[in-house]
């Protein structure tokens, strides 16, 4: 039975292959990433509604500094490659400086080419991560962290802004050791610097995110800031004598 069009053209999109002339059914190459993305459907893989659209061709991110820009342009210009490869971004920089607006044009790029991605605020997973330990369902905990290593693209945004424990450093290096050892591409953006970083989730896993990922330094004022600044300033003075007399 047929599904969706086989990414590499080979099957009929049931990842099997029928070898009429020795009488043998195969599978495609593409069963790999068949079965990652059914795994990855109970996963978060929404681009959140602020950031959908996003384009390099539209402001904030055309007002964004050109070499980070360009960076990233050449990562989803060549993503496919990236991917299969293992090697992912690591966006640092303070707090509206446009980590998670790049971070989200690659995440979408890897979606519209048929990429199983998740997405999440790191805060937000580690609390899925918890809830599987009150599911009566045995490895409900090691299915979810199957799931996570299995993606192509792993995206975690505000890396560091969880609260640490013993626990968390715990849950973190697991995630990200898994997906070390697989190879697989991991995105985050985190506010944090090198050393402040190694300090809120350990230098273990700080040592195998710096491996695998190249460092996008975001700089430039909160752009948050400026544009609820510039809000406050086109709103007219309720003192103005126009005001007065309306």
């Amino acid at each position: 039975m047929s599904g969706a069009p086989c990414p590499l053209g080979r099957c009929d999109g049931s990842g099997l292959i029928e070898d009429a002339e020795h009488g043998v059914v195969r599978y495609c190459d593409c069963r790999r990433q068949l079965v990652a993305g059914r795994r990855a459907r109970a996963l978060s893989a929404v681009v959140p509604r602020r950031y959908r659209g996003v384009s390099f061709e539209r402001p904030p991110v055309t007002e964004m500094p050109a070499p980070q820009v360009d960076l990233v342009r050449r990562y989803v210009r060549q993503l496919g490659a990236r991917l299969d490869a293992g090697r992912g971004l690591w966006f640092q920089g303070g707090p509206g400086t446009g980590k998670t607006t790049l971070a989200m044009l690659v995440s979408q790029a890897a979606l519209a080419s048929g990429r199983t991605v998740a997405i999440y605020s790191l805060p937000r997973l580690l609390a899925e991560i918890r809830e599987t330990f009150d599911d009566d369902r045995p490895g409900a905990y090691t299915d979810l962290l199957d799931r996570l290593a299995g993606v192509d693209l792993l995206h975690l945004d505000d890396v560091g802004a969880e609260k640490t424990s013993p626990w968390v450093l715990e849950q973190l290096y697991a995630l990200i050791n898994a997906r070390y050892e697989d190879e697989s591409a991991i995105l985050i953006t985190t506010n944090l610097s090198h050393e402040d970083l190694a300090e809120q989730i350990g230098a273990r896993t700080v040592s195998r995110l710096e491996q695998m990922c190249e460092v996008v330094p975001m700089m430039g004022r909160d752009r948050r800031r400026m544009e609820v600044t510039d809000l406050r300033e086109q709103r007219p003075d309720p003192a103005s004598p126009d005001l007065r007399l309306a």
